[in-house]
C-alpha cells in the first residue's frame, strides 16, 4: 500500500482507453483480464524523452498522456497508472523496484518498477510496463512453475531473497529481470525515473525504442529497425527516413505524430551488437 494521497481516476476513459468492458470486481479473473487488456493495447515507449520532454509521474499528468492522449510511456509510467486504477476498484497493490537483466551481462541499478497484487487470497506478480519482453497477464507468485501465456512461455525462480522473471526464446530460458518483496513508495521511485530520462548513460536517452506485445506476436522497434518476433523466427526491416518512422509508430503501435516530427539525440539509429534482445528498462 502507498500513503500518498491518490488523484481520482477517471475509470471510464481509462477502460475505454484498453478497451475493456468486462467485470470490475476485485478478482483475480478481472485483475487478468485488465493486465492482459492494457498489455495489448498501451505501448511501451520513450519518445517524450527524445523530444525533450519530462517524464512526470504523477496522475493527472499519467492520465493526460497515455489516456487521454493515447500515448504509451515506460514502467515508471505505465505501472503507476495501473496500481492506481486497482486500488481505486478495490485490489492491495505493493508496489516494487527490479534489476533489469535482459540484455546485460551487467549488475543494473534498480530502475524497473512492478507490482505485487493481492487477489483471490493470493500474491500476483503484474506488471504492464516491461515492454515487447513483458507478461501479457499477471502470474502467481510460485517459483518453478512454467506459465504459458498465449504463445510465449514464462517462469519465476528463487535466488536467496529473490525473484527473478524469466521467458523462454529460441529454446532457451533468459533472465528478464530480478526483484525483492521489499514495498516501494512513489517517492522511492524518483531518482530512477530521473536518471532514465536524463542521463547520457541512460538507453532510453540514447535509443529510441516501441514495443507492443500480443497473444502471438511481438513488435519492437528500436532506432531505425523494425522488428518482428514470433515462435517460428524473427524478421527485421530496416526504416529509411523519419516519415516512415512515423508510419511504423502509427501503424503498429497507434501512435500518431504531426508530419516533421524528429526525435534527438544524434544517436539515434547508431548500430549496436545486441539488436536481437531489446532491454525494456
Amino acid at each position: 500500500m502507498n500513503t500518498e494521497p491518490r488523484v481520482p481516476i477517471d475509470l471510464d476513459a481509462y477502460l475505454c482507453r484498453i478497451g475493456y468492458r468486462g467485470d470490475l470486481n476485485p478478482s483475480a479473473a478481472t485483475l487478468r483480464a485488465l493486465h492482459l487488456a492494457y498489455a495489448m493495447h498501451v505501448p511501451f515507449e520513450n519518445l517524450d524523452v527524445l523530444l525533450g520532454l519530462p517524464i512526470k509521474l504523477d496522475l493527472e499528468s499519467l492520465q493526460a498522456k497515455l489516456v487521454r492522449s493515447r500515448r504509451g510511456g515506460y514502467c515508471f509510467e505505465q505501472n503507476t497508472l495501473f496500481a492506481a486504477v486497482l486500488e481505486q476498484i478495490g485490489f492491495v497493490v505493493t508496489r516494487l523496484a527490479a534489476r533489469v537483466r535482459l540484455g546485460t551481462t551487467r549488475v543494473l541499478p534498480r530502475t524497473h518498477m512492478l507490482l505485487n497484487v493481492e487477489a483471490d487470497d493470493q500474491i500476483w506478480l503484474a506488471d504492464v510496463g516491461f515492454g515487447g519482453w513483458g507478461l501479457l497477464e499477471p502470474m502467481l507468485l510460485v517459483a518453478g512453475t512454467e506459465v504459458r501465456q498465449g504463445v510465449w512461455k514464462f517462469r519465476l525462480r528463487r535466488d536467496s531473497d529473490q525473484w527473478i522473471l524469466q521467458t523462454a526464446h529460441q529454446g532457451q530460458w533468459q533472465d528478464q529481470y530480478a526483484f525483492t518483496l521489499e514495498p516501494q513508495l512513489d517517492v522511492d521511485y524518483l531518482p530512477a525515473n530521473h536518471y532514465c530520462s536524463t542521463h547520457p548513460d541512460s538507453r532510453f536517452v540514447q535509443t529510441l525504442t516501441a514495443q507492443l506485445p500480443s497473444a502471438s506476436v511481438r513488435y519492437l522497434l528500436r532506432n531505425r529497425e523494425f522488428i518482428v518476433i514470433q515462435p517460428e523466427g524473427e524478421r527485421s526491416e530496416s526504416i529509411e527516413s523519419e516519415e516512415k518512422l512515423l508510419r511504423v509508430l502509427a501503424q503498429h503501435f497507434a501512435l500518431c505524430f504531426p508530419p516533421g516530427t524528429r526525435f534527438g539525440p544524434t544517436r539515434i539509429g547508431s548500430a549496436e551488437p545486441d539488436k536481437r534482445l531489446i532491454p525494456s528498462q
